[in-house]
């Protein structure tokens, strides 16, 4: 789903903004903003960028085949029409 070493890195980006004084709660405040983001991100809708790219793939075969067919199936009206026209 996620690169959760994504998730960690934004994390880290978020405790490394605090201020010094809360720099002792930082490494808290990192697992908690983790587990929230990915709570958060798990309730989306989303797919991967891998899961993405074998989807296309697979729609551009499927576009391809479909061509086929529509061309065979417009080759065999016209030999029906051929056909019944004698």
């Amino acid at each position: 789903m996620i690169n959760p070493q994504k998730l960690e890195a934004i994390a880290k980006q978020v405790a490394d903004a605090l201020p010094p004084g809360l720099k002792n709660a930082a490494e808290e405040f990192e697992a908690k903003t983790k587990q929230i983001i990915q709570g958060q991100l798990s309730k989306l809708d989303v797919v991967s960028r891998e899961d993405f790219e074998v989807q296309t793939q697979v729609l551009l075969k499927t576009r391809e085949k479909l061509m086929l067919l529509e061309q065979q199936v417009a080759k065999l009206v016209e030999q029906q029409n051929t056909n019944d026209s004698e």
